[in-house]
Formats: structure tokens, sequence, C-alpha cells
């Protein structure tokens, strides 16, 4: 079977071992050069830690396309149109072209990352080889956050897909020949590699790390447990998991949900997984930096002179807006979405809208003013960056702005839900979850939380992220609430259609359900 599978895109699989040699000051992504595997010394033990760098690097190299592709699905989300990707703003409505560029795009970067953490993993252990019990030991946990990077591209995929593969080596024919996994046992192959290396892995909040700070933790492992049993439904599975973080009493809300997703927020005690990026600092020099620019606006006019705008690939759905307002949310609101006077005034035709609070404006509270542009109406707040915040010099838009993946409003509303759908918890109520989240965001406290209030406040306190609003209304069968704006979901259209470059090229997935 292996010798079936077309050389071409084998390649998805099959990487060179290189490995980042990275400074680990500051942020752990500053590339110096690279080393080929063949001329390392593994007996500098030392060194062993330039591998686990190097797989920091491969965790935070996100494709732009990625974030969107894995977000427009939900009714929290539109894809901006009017532009040169018609076939995303088709995805955006459930009609999904096979051959789109993007869809390949996610499969082979994810895959492609996966194995070549898998490659940094089998460098640390050959340094292993030469290390002392402490070195080993060092190793062991380099190795356990290696495999909690992994166990996220994992998810996605099968969240994205279903069945897919699991690839734990840098040669994966075997794998690929043995056919994809189901979704449901990618989830609980998840869960088991986060108990493995739960013991191995700093007993620490990511902030609190000196060695590489904002690094993953056991409560990262804990996070991702809780939400591969999310999606198997085992309720008890998630409250254990997300109990463990809670009663760790490390973590805790930023006070400030407007900074949260700013340069303020950045590696705050909310934080279990965060990509960092920066450009050090300084006016010139290098860079490295998440491209934000799909998530900007066309046409604005920045506070701070030359800073640059984006394309209006995204924006908060019209159905979030009115969600929001419905609700009396304001801060939660305003951090969300960015206006355009024409999207005022397209809200405002409605007659229950034609009123709206005083932060409903063009202009955020830094100054910036979102002008119209044909493409959307709107644009989201959690991937704007102040211009007034930008390194002086630096013009890109949101240009050195970390990526929040998991934080601790997530985990309490999850603890929050199993509760109220039967599982039992300790050490906080749902009641108690869901008011801190809603006490941060200056609404008030509710008693008797049932399984839809906490469903309403995820979507509230979420939305924009991750695609977690679509995958929910997934889960729980929900394909009334993402049939909205002339959209009709069906239970067909839960998991894109494999890559056709991936079809031709693997004959393992061709008699596989997707």
């Amino acid at each position: 079977m292996k010798n079936s599978i077309n050389p071409v895109y084998k390649l998805v699989f099959v990487l060179m071992a290189m490995l980042f040699v990275q400074s680990c000051d500051d942020k752990f992504n500053d590339i110096e050069g690279q080393l080929n595997a063949d001329d390392l010394d593994y007996s500098a033990t030392e060194d062993m830690v330039q591998a686990l760098v190097g797989a920091y690097n491969v965790l935070a190299t996100r494709g732009w396309e990625e974030p969107l592709l894995l977000s427009v699905r939900g009714d929290d989300v539109n894809a901006g149109g009017l532009g040169d990707q018609q076939q995303f703003a088709d995805t955006d409505n459930f009609v999904y072209d096979q051959g789109y560029w993007m869809y390949n795009s996610l499969w082979n970067i994810h895959y492609g990352d996966i194995v070549s953490l898998n490659t940094e993993i089998s460098l640390i252990e050959k340094f292993q080889d030469f290390a002392s019990e402490e070195g080993k030991a060092t190793g062991d946990q380099y190795i356990a956050e290696i495999k909690v990077m992994r166990a996220w591209l994992h998810f996605n995929l099968a969240r994205v897909w279903g069945d897919v593969f699991i690839i734990q080596t840098n040669q994966p024919d075997a794998e690929i020949a043995d056919g994809p996994a189901s979704k449901n046992d990618v989830m609980q192959f998840i869960s088991d590699q986060m108990d493995e290396v739960i013991p191995l892995l700093p007993n620490m909040r990511p902030n609190e790390r000196t060695d590489i700070p904002g690094g993953i933790t056991r409560y990262t492992a804990y996070a991702l447990k809780a939400l591969a049993h999310l999606e198997m439904e085992d309720y008890q599975g998630v409250a254990d998991a997300s109990a463990a973080i809670i009663n760790s009493n490390k973590f805790s809300l930023y006070p400030d949900y407007y900074s949260l997703f700013k340069k303020p927020g950045e590696l705050s005690d909310e934080s279990l997984l965060e990509l960092q990026f920066s450009d050090y600092g300084s006016s010139t020099g290098d860079t490295f930096y998440h491209l934000y620019d799909p998530f900007g606006p066309i046409g604005w006019t920045p506070a701070r002179e030359n800073a640059a705008g984006g394309w209006g690939f995204y924006e908060p759905s019209m159905k979030f807006i009115k969600f929001m307002l419905d609700r009396g949310e304001t801060e939660r609101l305003e951090t969300s979405v960015l206006w355009t006077d024409r999207g005022i005034a397209e809200l405002q035709t409605d007659p229950n809208y034609a009123t709206l609070p005083s932060f409903v404006s063009n202009t955020t509270r830094d100054g910036d003013v979102f002008n119209d542009y044909a493409r959307a109406l709107f644009a989201s707040g959690k991937h704007y960056l102040p211009s007034v915040q930008l390194t002086d010099g630096r013009n890109q838009y949101a240009g050195g702005k970390n990526f929040i993946v998991i934080r601790y409003a997530e985990i309490l509303l999850m603890y929050a839900e199993a509760l109220t759908r039967g599982a039992s918890g300790s050490g906080m109520t749902a009641d108690q979850a869901v008011n801190l989240i809603r006490t941060r965001a200056n609404m008030p406290t509710i008693s008797g939380v049932s399984s839809d209030d906490v469903m309403d406040e995820k979507f509230a306190e979420l939305g924009m992220e991750w695609g977690i609003r679509f995958y929910d209304m997934i889960r729980l069968d929900n394909f009334s609430e993402l049939s909205y704006d002339g959209r009709t979901f069906s239970a067909d259209k839960q998991f894109l259609p494999y890559p056709q470059a991936q079809v031709d090229a693997l004959p393992t997935l061709s008699g596989s359900t997707d």
C-alpha cells in the first residue's frame, strides 16, 4: 500500500531533519540559523534545548489562512465578500470545493508541522543518549511539551475532517498505510497522550516559566485533555480535567477584557496556550510576526500615522452583533467588533436596533477610525492591535501581536457546561464559574445556570476565537443555529471534504468518509 503513495505529496509527511538554532531570551522564536541534524554533536547535551525552541517555532509559524479556515463556518463569523477568495466565502456558506487551495494548505501545514515536531522529539532522544540522569529528565520534559503541541495539531485536524491520520514518527509510511483513525479515536489518543505527559510538565502557569516564558505546562495539557473529552461528549472527563486547572488556584481572568487581546494582556494569568510574536522592540531588523492582514480593514485612518490596513477577509456576523446587543453586552461587544459607518447604518435598518449604545462608533477608544470598505461591514476586534501599540517604525497591521489559543475563560465555561450536563464537579459550582466570567464583562450575575445559559455565555465570551462556536454547535447537533442569514446547514456539512490533492496521493483516504 505505501509504495503506491504519490512521491510528490508524500513530501507532506516526510521533511528533512532540520533544527532551528535560536536564543531563548525575550521571545522563543528568534531564529539565528539552521543546522542539519547530521552536523549536531549530541554529546553537547546543553544544546538539547535548541530542539525544544525549534518546536516552539514550528508551533507558532502558522499560515494566515489556518485560523480563518478553522473559524469561518461559525455563526459568529462571516467571510469578507467581493474579494479574490470566492471559495473561502463559499465555505462560509457550506459550499465546499475539494480542490480549494486553503483546504490543502491547512492539511499540509498541520501534518508537515506534526512531522517536524516528531523530528524534534527524535533529536532530543539522541541528546538523551549522552545525557546525565538529570539531563534525561529534562529531555523527557521537552518531549512532553512537544507532544502537547502535536496534540493540538491533531485536535484541529480531527475537528475539521473527522477521520484523520495519527502521526507519531517522522517517517510515517506505515501510519499512513494503516489508514485514518476515527475522530473519537484521535480524541482518545490526545487524552491518553496528555495523561502520559502531565506528570513530566512544569507545575506552573505558562507565564511563570523563566526558561521559556509562556511555554507549555501541565495545565496546557489538562486543557487539551478537557477539549478532547468535550469533543467526545464525555462530560465527566471534561469536568475532571477542567477542575485540575481550576483547583490549582494558579489561574485568574485578566481584569480588563478589552486589553486582554492587546499588548497589555500578553502572557496574562489567563493564558494556557499563546503563540508569541515580536519585533524585539526595534524599529528595524528581524521580526517574527503572524500575518494579521486578513483580519484587518481595507480602509482605516489609524491614530498612529502610516500604520497599514488589511484585507477584510473576516468579520463578526450581524447575528452575533444583535445577540450581543440583545444581552446588553458592553465590554465584550466593544472588544469583539470594529464598526464602520456603513455597518452601523445597515444594523440600524432593523428598527429594533435604531438606537445604539454610545460605544458603537467607527472610532475605537484608542483613536483608530475604521472607514467604510466594500468587502465587509465590520472587522474583528480580537485580532486588532491599536496602531498606538505598534512599535515605532513598524507599520504592519497588528504587527507583533500574540495569538491566544486557549485561555482560562474557556476552561471555566467547559467546566460549567459539563456540570449542567450531569458531571460532578469539585471546588466550584457552574453558577460560580459562569459568574466569574460575567462579572469581568460587567454583566449581572445569574443563578441556576442551565446548559443553554452556558452556551450563550460561550458565544458572548469566545466569539471569533478559533471556531469554538462552530464546533460547539456541531457537537450538540444544533444545526439550526448555523442556518442563518440565508445559509442552510445540514449534517453532511460537518466536515470539510479531504483535499483532492491528498485523496489523489494517499489511497487510504479514498475509502474513508469525511
